[in-house]
């Protein structure tokens, strides 16, 4: 599976589908790995019995298994006596629905437009089902394998199929449908994951398009018949094109593309990304065989033997991974922070930051190793966090059954965060959350905790507690038996691995602090409970207080903010009127100071204004009271430099002259900052104000 770990030989069935004729002249066998399109692998069998270690040396272990894959759509394909996996039933029905949508026809062969058709049946089963699952499109992780098998799907019909609108979210039903049996899920979210799928499209065609007017750019400006790797990168990076879009494109235009300049630039990248991620693990150091049980259900200190360790590097940093006999710390998961504590052995303690799981490894980790890793230790977790973590998680399952009850049956977990300081919980929804509803929200939770419902947890088979009606929570791993958490059998019934409090009524009370849209069909809720609500509450009667003193009105803070405002709307309008008479004041005092040469008018002045706006609208009355008449005016506002360069319609015509080219090329240089505007009409804002003078010299001189 990788360069170290569990490893052995492997045992691999290859079936010959070539015809006898074919058969008769070279033997299959010799075939074998060799590419043939027609002589396939078909099953993979690999017997572990080694561990690998960081030197190459093999060590037997203790327990060995068979790690079998066998391939879907060969076998299929096997059955079906077809020549290729996209002829057989489980792609034929999406290649027809596109055929249907975009008016073309797959012939099988291997023009790009062929291979489109493959790549779009292939890709939606993977972007739909694993949406369907709770993966959504992102700039990380896994969600980021999903956008860009998505955008690559996109590329291909916009390139190949000459289809610029979305296409993918049409083929979801068609996929839901067939599928219907055999993965239930996706059919029963179609409306949402079309939804996701069709704004990822929408977003990436904007994008294409963007790209393409700055194809036009790079062509314009290629020198010797060639596009720069760099540039290349570029469209790829920032734009998401492909390269053999950007190649197709540069032929089109009887150009080349430096294919070798792209992939140093992309390389590079790659080197960036892999060292700022890179983590360099030892071997592991084994002190002693035996399991690692999780005992912190009940228990928050215990007392340990280091089964094995390791020394880990990340970001020039060292820590270490110490594996346990048993531990009362939690390992993260199902949204649920890692335990932190201390390991202590005497009088020596070390801290543990964070524990993670790691196939099904409970690994703390640490910034130091005890003195003598073979002594027993006592495992210590911080009791404060996890009590505050615990109350979030509790909190999260009343808030789950909640929006279900108020927002309907449709909403479903799609990730979450339970930590000591606040709970996040992203859920399936088409619309923001209404301030009525939130209020709703939380009155059925807090009833909940006032309640003191007793939280039962009791371990199940599996489909005995999916019959009960439990929800399985995104994220979680579920085996035969299961854990389930009861909190009112009619109202929360969950499928949680999580820690969880004794009485509902421990959670205090419950809050929530924001609900906002995270992706297509996803709105995320943070909210606090127990202390953290305590402490929310009394920030904001302090906020509250602070208003009514500054106010002087402890009775009705509202009224009097409102008063205020009425005030200041009135203030404003009056403050508007004396501006419009101190600018039209200045406009008489401006005309009179006009230059005229060669019959043009030059209006330029130093003025004292309030807003760039006036300003502006000074200039703009000055240019329209002349034929051929320049007007540049410059003003100190609040210690930054702000010009207007008027010029009036005809002139503009008649001379060539643009205020906006003016300002960009003459004016910003000098006060250094920028700005633009319209032929006759433009400003610019700067930092250098003793500069000011000198662009009214600068404009009259031109």
């Amino acid at each position: 599976m990788g360069d170290t770990g569990p490893c052995g030989p492997c045992s691999e069935i290859h079936v010959d589908c070539r015809p006898d004729a074919e058969r008769t002249q070279i033997p299959g066998r010799d075939l074998v790995n060799k590419d043939h399109p027609q002589v396939i692998e078909i099953w993979n069998n690999v017997f572990i019995q080694f561990n690998r270690k960081k030197d190459g040396t093999l060590e037997p272990l203790p327990a060995t298994h068979v790690d079998t894959g066998m391939g879907l759509e060969r076998l299929v394909r096997v059955l079906q006596g077809k020549s290729s996996n996209y002829d057989t039933d489980i792609f034929s029905g999406t290649i027809d629905a596109t055929e249907k949508i975009t008016g073309l026809q797959y012939d099988r062969s291997d023009t790009k437009q062929a291979i489109a058709f493959r790549v779009i049946a292939d890709h939606i089963r993977a972007i739909g089902f694993t949406i369907a699952d709770g993966q959504l499109p992102s700039n990380t992780g896994a969600g980021y394998v999903i956008r860009r098998i998505l955008r690559r799907a996109v590329r291909y019909y916009y390139s190949y199929l000459n289809y610029h609108q979305p296409l993918l979210t049409q083929l979801i039903p068609v996929l839901a449908m067939q599928f219907e049996n055999v993965f239930p899920e996706l059919q029963q979210q179609v409306e949402f994951v079309s939804k996701v799928i069709r704004e990822e499209e929408e977003s990436f065609l904007r994008t294409l398009e963007k790209g393409l007017k700055r194809m036009d750019d790079i062509i314009g400006q290629a020198k010797a018949g060639n596009i720069a790797g760099k540039d290349a990168f570029e469209l790829y990076d920032t734009y998401g094109f492909p390269i053999d879009l950007t190649r197709l494109i540069a032929q089109e235009n009887k150009l080349q593309v430096d294919e070798s300049g792209f992939e140093q630039e992309m390389k590079q990248q790659k080197d960036r990304s892999r060292a700022a991620g890179a983590i360099d693990a030892e071997d592991w150091i084994v002190l002693k065989e035996g399991s690692n049980a999780f005992i912190g259900y009940d228990r928050l200190e215990s007392d340990a033997r280091i089964l094995k360790y390791r020394k880990v590097t990340a970001k020039g940093k060292t820590a270490y991974q110490i594996v346990l006999d048993q531990t009362p710390f939690y390992a993260e998961s199902g949204g649920q922070v890692g335990d932190r504590g201390w390991l202590q052995s005497g009088t020596e303690r070390i801290e543990v930051i964070d524990t993670k799981k790691d196939n099904d490894l409970i690994i703390h980790f640490t910034l130091a190793l005890p003195t003598d890793p073979s002594t027993n230790v006592q495992a210590i977790v911080d009791a404060t966090q996890r009590q505050l973590t615990t109350v979030h998680h509790s909190s999260t399952h009343l808030l789950h059954s909640a929006l279900r009850q108020v927002l309907g049956t449709h909403v479903a977990q799609k990730g979450s965060l339970v930590n000591a300081e606040q709970l996040r919980f992203d859920f399936s929804h088409f619309a923001k959350v209404t301030d009525e509803e939130i209020e709703r929200i939380e009155q059925i939770v807090n009833e909940k905790i006032r309640e003191n419902i007793p939280v039962v947890i009791k371990s199940l088979p599996k489909e005995e507690a999916l019959k009960l009606g439990a929800m399985a929570l995104f994220g979680e791993k579920y085996g035969d038996v299961v854990r389930v958490v009861v909190m009112d059998p009619n109202y929360s019934v969950e499928l949680c691995g999580g820690t969880h409090v004794g009485f509902t009524g421990q959670l205090g009370s419950f809050k929530i602090l924001s609900e906002s849209a995270v992706a297509a069909g996803v709105r995320r809720i943070e909210a606090v409970s127990g202390a953290a609500a305590y402490v929310f509450m009394q920030e904001q009667a302090q906020t509250l207080r602070s208003i009514k003193e500054t106010l002087k009105t402890p009775a009705h803070p509202v009224k009097a903010i409102e008063q205020l405002q009425e005030e200041i709307a009135q203030l404003r309008k009056q403050v508007e009127g004396f501006e419009a008479r101190q600018l039209q004041g200045l406009v008489t005092e401006l005309e009179r100071v006009a230059i005229t040469e060669k019959g043009r008018s030059f209006i330029g002045a130093s003025v004292d204004v309030s807003s760039a706006d006036s300003l502006k609208k000074l200039c703009n009355d000055l240019r329209t009271r002349g034929e051929d008449r320049v007007v540049v005016l410059t003003a100190n506002i609040q210690g930054k430099a702000s010009v207007a360069i008027g010029i009036s319609d005809a002139f503009a015509k008649s001379s060539g002259l643009q205020a906006g080219k003016l300002i960009k090329e003459t004016v910003a240089p000098l006060i250094q900052g920028g700005g633009g505007g319209q032929p006759g009409l433009a400003t610019a804002g700067g930092q250098d104000v003793s500069k000011l003078p000198q662009v009214i010299d600068a404009i009259r001189a031109l």
